[in-house]
């Protein structure tokens, strides 16, 4: 069972930042629609957000 938890973080953490930062580039920076589009709460993102290091600020038009 540990092995299958271990695989499971290593694949989310290789997909989870690339996924919301093309979202955020898709909405011009957009937090509240990236969030809409991959059907998270807007509070979850900015988590996500912040925990992974991704300027949000970079795609603000």
């Amino acid at each position: 069972m540990e092995k299958e938890i271990e695989l499971y973080r290593s694949v989310m953490q290789s997909i989870e930042k690339p996924l919301i930062e093309k979202t955020l580039e898709r909405t011009a920076g957009n937090q509240l629609k990236a969030a809409r589009i991959l059907g998270i709460n807007r509070n979850t993102i900015r988590s996500k957000i912040r925990k992974l290091g991704i300027d949000a600020k970079r795609w603000k038009a």
